[in-house]
């Protein structure tokens, strides 16, 4: 994809951007599962407090994120969110990368996240590099929530 793309760490004063770009980036599922997405009700100001967001700007603009939690045995991710005009061009996998490499320099050897299976293809993007369902399990508003996690093997 040409284009310069960089990717830098979140601050508090972000939480505006990040609300705005995760609503954009989900909309397209609220008619799928018929209401707004988790993502899309979170309060970003206190999820800034208690996870890692890395911004990717494409060309100087935001156009994806990804928030991750480390964990004593693997690196789970939050939310991963690519503006529309954006999707299909490798982003989200840019940003799944980054999130591995963070992993690996923790010293993390796994990978952990969730979807909603009627995201069939955030499902497929995920199997594609790597991931493997785990579980699948009933959402409480109805759907399937699908558990997935991904190995690393660690770089010399």
């Amino acid at each position: 994809m040409p284009g310069i793309i960089d990717i830098k760490l979140a601050t508090p004063a972000d939480a505006i951007a990040i609300r705005a770009l995760t609503r954009s980036a989900y909309a397209k599922w609220v008619p799928v599962v018929g209401r707004e997405p988790v993502p899309m009700t979170v309060d970003y100001e206190q999820a800034l407090r208690r996870h890692r967001f890395d911004l990717l700007n494409f060309d100087g603009a935001l156009s994806g994120l990804i928030e991750t939690l480390q964990l004593p045995d693997h690196l789970w991710i939050e939310n991963i969110a690519v503006l529309p005009d954006h999707q299909g061009k490798g982003l989200g996998r840019r940003l799944l990368d980054h999130a591995e490499c963070l992993a690996i320099e923790a010293g993390l050897g796994e990978m952990r996240l969730l979807t909603n299976a009627a995201f069939a293809s955030n499902v497929e993007l995920y199997k594609r590099v790597g991931y493997r369902i785990d579980r699948l399990e009933p959402f409480r508003d109805g759907g399937t929530t699908v558990y997935m996690s991904k190995k690393l093997t660690r770089q010399a």
